[in-house]
């Protein structure tokens, strides 16, 4: 058999071979959602996506970790309590950090929506963490004796910490209405975090107004919020590392994007109309 025809078989055999970038580019709509929480958006290119690895995974581990551990310490579970000071390391460098990190991941491959979530939790929970920390002294100004521990007991402070919380709950709100057009997982995580936001911010008003006992309930139910958020964000988590090893199966995430279509969709569907 002469060389060119075993070259031109060979050619034919090497085209018809699926390399890695013709199976899984460009990325099918369903798949994206489950891969990020980010809409898919027609002006971003994805060419960044086929040379880095996906940080949405990274930050909500990072999340999932604080969170989780957090709310079964305010609901007091295995005689756990203490406001979270034990875990102050894990909301500043899992909670915080490693989002932040995420975040910056989400930014450079173009994923507008899921930096901004990453970096607003991701600061919430640097900001939980540096609060028990003396070094910060956020109560000091409060106590007259320059107890920081003090200082955060007064009304003052904890109206002032109900009043970033009442912020917290009108940016999340925001995100929530954003996270109708990704999936039914994230939306009902970030309903359930409004929830606990303004939950939160009740205890700590209540405590302001040294109503205590109504702040503790608040406080209670504002943590089995928080352990319930963390349910379909477990979910996400687990579907986006099932993706990422090509598992054989495919955990459903709830895809909102065809039922809610964007509003470069809309325009695209009245160009074709005749």
């Amino acid at each position: 058999m002469s060389s060119a025809v075993m070259s031109e078989k060979s050619d034919e055999h090497l085209g018809r071979t699926q390399t890695a970038e013709s199976v899984f580019l460009p990325i099918s709509r369903e798949a994206f959602e489950k891969l990020y929480l980010n809409p898919k958006s027609p002006t971003v290119s994805g060419d960044l996506r086929k040379k880095v690895g996906n940080p949405t995974p990274i930050s909500l581990l990072g999340f999932l970790l604080a969170a989780t551990t957090n709310a079964c310490i305010i609901m007091g579970w295995g005689g756990a309590g203490g406001n979270g000071a034990a875990i102050v390391p894990t909301m500043i460098f899992f909670g915080g950090m490693v989002q932040i990190f995420g975040a910056i991941g989400e930014w450079i491959i173009g994923n507008t929506f899921s930096c901004a979530l990453f970096f607003t939790y991701g600061a919430f929970w640097i900001v939980q963490g540096t609060t028990k920390m003396p070094f910060f002294a956020t109560g000091t100004h409060f106590s007259s004796t320059g107890n920081f521990l003090e200082g955060q007991e007064t009304p003052m402070y904890n109206a002032s910490i109900g009043l970033y919380f009442v912020a917290l709950t009108v940016l999340t709100f925001i995100y929530t209405i954003c996270s109708i057009r990704t999936n039914v997982c994230l939306f009902s995580a970030l309903f359930l975090l409004c929830i606990t936001f303004g939950l939160f911010a009740g205890a700590s008003f209540s405590v302001s107004a040294g109503n205590l006992l109504l702040a503790e309930k608040l406080q209670l139910v504002g943590g089995a919020f928080n352990f319930a958020l963390c349910i379909p964000i477990w979910w996400i988590f687990i579907t986006q590392i099932l993706e990422a090893v090509d598992f054989p199966i495919s955990l459903p995430v709830g895809d909102l994007s065809t039922v809610i279509p964007g509003r470069s969709q809309r325009m695209r569907m009245k160009q074709a109309e005749p």
